[in-house]
């Protein structure tokens, strides 16, 4: 009887034991086999949940691009009208029409010249704040329906200046106009030049397209003072100044400040709006600085512009 309980025992330990072969085997062969066993199910779970998440993440974002753009698209169509007879360009369509308008310019629109000489009487701070006045003005020369011919005249490319306006001007020397280490009077005939200084006695009138206007490359912060009229006066040529007296009044002010000395870009501006309107009144409302201590008239009568044509 004992002999058989032992024998009974020793059947269980070997069908446990073959059993446990079985069980080692069968993980041996799901390992040779590239089977993942249940760690590697769960981590295959997580790889693709997150894979999911990635995917649904990445479209949200696509998705949100594309609303965008349109949103863009639609801002910039509404700015440029609603009107189906106005095409709609690309911006290097644009592009191209602007360099094609201002090259046209270069030959046949309206002359300016921007009178370089004096930038040895500036200071470097000066030369900066020029720089960027010359970048402005280049800027609304782009974008004016009718743009003027633009010479950059006495512009020596060993002075601060130049290296100023290549620092600080991306494209500087891409820019479409005529950038000379000549003067005005090497470039155009001298009866044909007029030089805009706010010390000139005549105020211009209009501007016409057999004249070419020169303003002086200074800034608000010179202590020089008529340079600009000196150096007019040193080419003999033509002086004219913007008609402030005649379509402008003091405005009272706190600090009792008055000047009509404007930046190179802000007399261009004016020049530009009056050249497209033919009205001074409008320009210099648009263009004048308000901090210069004057405002336009608010009743220019016909009898005032008429006495201001004849001085």
């Amino acid at each position: 009887m004992a002999h058989n309980r032992s024998d009974v025992c020793e059947f269980k330990v070997n069908a446990v034991s073959e059993v446990m072969a079985l069980l080692q085997i069968d993980m041996e062969t799901d390992v040779a086999e590239g089977r993942p066993g249940r760690e590697d199910a769960a981590c295959s779970r997580n790889v693709l949940r997150k894979q999911r998440n990635w995917e649904r993440q990445l479209a949200a974002k696509k998705s949100k691009r594309k609303e965008e753009k349109q949103r863009r698209k639609l801002n910039r169509q509404q700015r440029l009208g609603a009107d189906s007879d106005n095409p709609q360009f690309t911006k290097r369509v644009m592009k191209a029409i602007t360099k094609e308008r201002l090259a046209e310019a270069q030959s046949t629109g309206l002359r300016l010249c921007v009178d370089l000489s004096m930038t040895d009487s500036m200071s470097d701070k000066e030369i900066s704040r020029l720089a960027g006045q010359l970048r402005r003005l280049y800027g609304s020369n782009k974008k004016a329906t009718r743009p003027f011919g633009l010479f950059l005249t006495e512009l020596r490319e060993d002075s601060r200046l130049y290296a100023e306006c290549l620092r600080m001007n991306d494209g500087f020397l891409n820019y479409t106009m005529d950038i000379t280490e000549e003067s005005c009077l090497d470039l155009f005939p001298v009866e044909t030049i007029v030089y805009l200084t706010p010390d000139a006695d005549e105020a211009l009138e209009t501007v016409d397209a057999d004249k070419v206007y020169v303003l002086g490359g200074l800034v608000d912060e010179s202590i020089q003072k008529k340079l600009s009229f000196s150096r007019a006066r040193e080419l003999s040529v033509r002086t004219a100044r913007l008609p402030i007296d005649e379509y402008m009044v003091k405005k009272n002010n706190a600090k009792n400040f008055h000047s009509k000395i404007l930046a190179v870009n802000q007399v261009f501006d004016i020049l530009l709006t009056f050249c497209n309107t033919g009205s001074w009144t409008e320009a210099l409302q648009e263009w004048f600085p308000r901090g210069k201590g004057y405002i336009v008239a608010p009743d220019v009568s016909p009898p005032l512009l008429a006495s201001a044509t004849q001085t």
